[in-house]
């Protein structure tokens, strides 16, 4: 089975939190500031200005991965997340840096690439 990342937010003040498993139960679940905590769904299409989905080239066992953003104090990629059916590797960036990052590959990935700005972005290798 395909492992998907799952980030919820608070819409309040803007914590996130990786979910390892979620509850099911009614009315249950992650809350911060009193309030149930959003999933963040990826997008898929780019219609921004500023590119947010990652891309990839393969070099053997290596794959790197790019985000074509801007990487400026106020606006930039926080991390990008490489995803397997056995693992979850994510690299945090920083203003400044360039938005790459190289991975172990494996067959089947999704990464994703979480813009301080505009969400979370997603892309099925």
């Amino acid at each position: 089975m395909k492992k998907e990342l799952i980030i919820k937010k608070c819409m309040s003040c803007g914590a996130m939190v990786e979910v390892l498993q979620d509850c099911n139960c009614n009315g249950c679940g992650i809350k911060c500031c009193d309030q149930p905590m959003k999933v963040l769904e990826p997008n898929t299409v780019d219609a921004a200005v500023e590119k947010h989905i990652p891309t990839y080239k393969i070099n053997g066992d290596k794959i790197t991965v790019t985000v074509n953003h801007v990487m400026e104090d106020e606006h930039y990629i926080e991390w990008i997340a490489c995803v397997s059916d056995k693992s979850i590797c994510k690299k945090f960036l920083n203003p400044g840096e360039k938005a790459e990052v190289t991975f172990k590959y494996f067959p089947n990935l999704t990464l994703y690439s979480y813009c301080n700005k505009h969400g979370l972005w997603k892309q099925d290798v």
